[in-house]
């Protein structure tokens, strides 16, 4: 009787000890949930009203379609071929990779971090939303309870609840300033939120998504709803969509539709690789690619039209009080009977005064009315969210219930995206058994989540707006693109395009096809040839974690521009323009011959096995 091989850990075939998500939506939902966070609600429709409105739309959809499903598809792919978290993916594709999968574990980590110090935020003000009239409506009364606050009048009510009442913001980042002890408690709540949803992994975190992942559409086409019945909501639209395709000319319009392709996916975070690998290795891998990058995209489309239908409501609420103020004033200087001059005539009544009475007119304190100045102030990132949203809100009819959907939406939008973030840490940590068998799953995550929680506290200083900017804007962005480029070299170089693509391969719905040859290999054949030969290698641990050199062979590297930047097991490795020849007689860290990259690539770099036939059976 023929018995089934047992299951090789070098492939990733775990057997049936791998858990498995109880059915395809879950699945599917916990990945659109990772992938449609806050960037989808505050960038992108910022985005699109920056450069163009709809012409946007063109280097958009060329991103998603050459840069974004492709890789996408090779994380769903080898998670699920392999079915190990980033660390043992990469590590069983080539023990040079292993730095990649541990550099996604930890820029996961630091990126959860920040970003549930945004959820801390969200849960403040969702809890002061439980107020009538809210507190961001009017400006407080001084000490003396004689008059408003000096710094609230200086700027606005919404300002100066974000800026002083919830974060105490110092005046530069020297001054740390003291704890802000209610954002303390919401980000212990956040985190306690957090390990309750996903204290046993998919699990828990399979039944929280129901809520987590639908939620959001559901106040999304409330907001829609309600904001197209709104004055002012079309020409909100209009702004928004009306094509400027000259724009297009601007390299930088494109960098950032590919950068927005790039992070709204959620790509080389580890996240999609930790959810796809607890799929059956013949799940069609590719059919979900194109279908969550599909939903992710038009999910940013429909949020645009909600958010700037408001928007539009606000700025022409905003114009038309405006344009009140000055017909107050011509009335009350030029003595003209009450309500004799309506909106529509201002116009043209200032000018007959501006020809007329020119000195006059001119020491009037009279401000520029114009509707597209109103539109122009809109905001991307927390100034959406916590200032111009926030404001749009006190003008709508029962402002407190539409503040509590507004930032209960943003607050499942984060914990859906929070869910994939810790997968990403945890799934890895667990395969690598960072914790003996006997110490239970919870003990792991309740560890992970502690950690992150004191590790967060900086944040809650007065100045941690200022280190939270410091985060978004130097963590992440270069650190994606240099994974996101070793994915594909590791995908096509060293696990190789013929393995990826072969019987087996289709057999269980893992092979990419040609996409991604096509849109990966002259990328990096470009790069490649450009970067310069380096005389020598670093002298850091050996390609499998073994002894470094004595310091009588160390020498001295300078690195490329993103060499080596992702293997830091491999300190001979990376994406630079050379490599060298291993010896395996040698224990030097540094390699004989310096030699162009590419010349290695048919010798292969060591690799995982393929799983065994019938592994997926």
């Amino acid at each position: 009787m023929a018995h089934a091989p047992e299951p090789d850990p070098a492939s990733g075939d775990l057997g049936d000890e791998r858990p498995k998500w109880d059915n395809k939506a879950q699945y599917l939902l916990s990945c659109i949930g990772f992938a449609v966070g806050l960037g989808n609600i505050w960038r992108f429709p910022y985005l699109c009203q920056t450069y163009g409105g709809g012409a946007f739309l063109v280097p958009y959809v060329i991103a998603l379609v050459f840069e974004g499903i492709p890789l996408f598809h090779v994380e769903l792919a080898i998670g699920q071929r392999l079915r190990k978290g980033s660390i043992g993916v990469w590590t069983a594709i080539s023990p040079y990779l292993s730095g990649l999968g541990l550099g996604c574990v930890t820029l996961s980590f630091l990126v959860s971090l920040y970003y549930n110090t945004i959820l801390a935020w969200v849960l403040w003000y969702f809890l002061n939303s439980f107020q009538h009239p809210l507190p961001w409506s009017s400006c407080p009364l001084d000490l003396n309870r004689t008059g408003f606050v000096e710094e609230c009048q200086g700027s606005s009510a919404v300002s100066y609840f974000w800026y002083r009442q919830t974060l105490n913001i110092t005046a530069d980042i020297n001054d740390s300033g003291s704890i802000q002890w209610q954002l303390l408690i919401c980000l212990a709540a956040c985190w306690a939120v957090v390990y309750m949803c996903i204290i046993r992994g998919i699990e828990t975190t399979g039944k929280a998504i129901y809520f987590t992942a639908s939620f959001p559409y559901l106040v999304l086409t409330i907001f829609l709803i309600r904001g197209l019945t709104l004055p002012g909501a079309t020409k909100g639209l209009i702004y928004l969509f009306t094509p400027n395709m000259q724009i297009l000319q601007n390299p930088r319009v494109w960098l950032d539709a590919a950068t927005q392709i790039f992070f709204s996916l959620s790509l080389a975070f580890g996240g999609h690789i930790a959810f796809s690998s607890y799929n059956s290795p013949r799940n069609n891998c590719r059919k979900d690619a194109v279908a969550i990058a599909l939903v992710n995209s038009m999910t940013s489309l429909y949020a645009s039209v909600a958010v700037f239908s408001i928007l539009g409501f606000k700025a022409t609420n905003s114009y038309e009080h405006c344009l009140d103020r000055n017909v107050l004033i011509l009335i009350n200087e030029f003595d003209f009977p009450e309500h004799s001059i309506s909106r529509d005539d201002y116009p043209a009544v200032l000018m007959h005064l501006t020809a007329t009475q020119p000195r006059r007119v001119a020491q009037l304190p009279l401000k520029a009315c114009h509707l597209e100045d109103f539109l122009d102030k809109s905001a991307s990132g927390p100034g959406l969210a916590f200032i111009v949203f926030t404001e749009a809100v006190l003008h709508m009819p029962g402002a407190p219930g539409w503040a509590v959907l507004f930032f209960g939406m943003l607050f499942t939008l984060g914990l859906s995206s929070m869910f994939g973030n810790m997968e990403a840490i945890i799934t890895p940590l667990l395969d690598k058994g960072v914790l003996p068998r006997r110490v239970p799953k919870e003990a792991l995550t309740g560890l992970v989540c502690l950690v992150c929680f004191l590790s967060a506290t900086c944040f809650m200083l007065q100045s941690g707006n200022y280190w939270l900017e410091i985060f978004d804007n130097f963590v992440a962005p270069l650190n994606l693109l240099i994974f996101a480029f070793l994915e594909v070299v590791g995908v096509v170089y060293v696990y190789g395009m013929k393995r990826s693509c072969s019987p087996r391969a289709r057999r269980n719905s893992t092979r990419t096809g040609c996409a991604l040859p096509a849109c990966c290999c002259p990328c990096f054949l470009c790069c490649g040839s450009q970067w310069p030969r380096w005389p020598s290698c670093s002298p850091g641990g050996s390609g499998r974690g073994g002894t470094g050199t004595s310091p009588g062979h160390r020498q001295a590297l300078k690195p490329p521009g993103v060499g080596g930047a992702g293997a830091s097991r491999g300190g001979c490795v990376g994406p630079s323009s050379t490599a060298h020849r291993a010896d395996p007689n040698k224990q030097s860290t540094c390699l004989d011959a310096t030699v162009p990259v590419w010349s290695l690539l048919p010798r292969r770099l060591p690799r995982a096995a393929d799983p065994a036939p019938n592994a997926a059976a």
